[in-house]
């Protein structure tokens, strides 16, 4: 069992290193990371990817990065990332959150309502996307420029 754990620890690494290797001058690169990082803030699941290659070409960063950023939102961050947002976007616009947006639930509208979440939804997303993007995107720049001294 050890073994095993340690066989997919090692894996995991190479692919990681590779991935990390990827071509491109650092700032291609950190902008790949962002535009994922971004992508990767919005709930629109199954299309993060696709709008993250999409942004990454717009910026001209990489591609694979880019794919890969978007693993922010993972099964295991779904939720968390999702509902931090939502509470962003309602602190934002001020508007009531939490339970009293649920107990004032009705069909008469039910659009409307729909319509309110999903604002408040969109907008934390943007806000949170576009911090962590430029966070994340710094961070992969130093790093990048850092890997590419180090290098013969």
């Amino acid at each position: 069992m050890v073994k095993l754990l340690s066989a997919s620890r090692q894996r995991l690494r190479r692919w990681l290193r590779w991935l990390w290797s990827q071509e491109g001058t650092p700032g291609q690169r950190a902008r790949g990371v962002a535009a994922g990082v971004f992508c990767g803030c919005y709930p629109f699941f199954g299309l993060q990817t696709i709008f993250s290659i999409g942004i990454a070409s717009l910026v001209r960063g990489n591609h694979l990065l880019a794919a890969a950023g978007t693993l922010i939102s993972n099964p295991l961050t779904y939720v968390p990332l999702y509902w931090f947002n939502y509470q962003l976007g309602s602190w934002l616009l001020g508007t009531k959150t939490n339970a009293a947006v649920f107990n004032d639930l009705n069909r008469s509208n039910l659009w409307q309502q729909g319509w309110s979440f999903t604002q408040r939804l969109l907008l934390g997303s943007t806000v949170v996307g576009a911090v962590l993007a430029l966070m994340l995107g710094v961070a992969a720049y130093v790093i990048f420029q850092r890997q590419k001294t180090q290098q013969p």
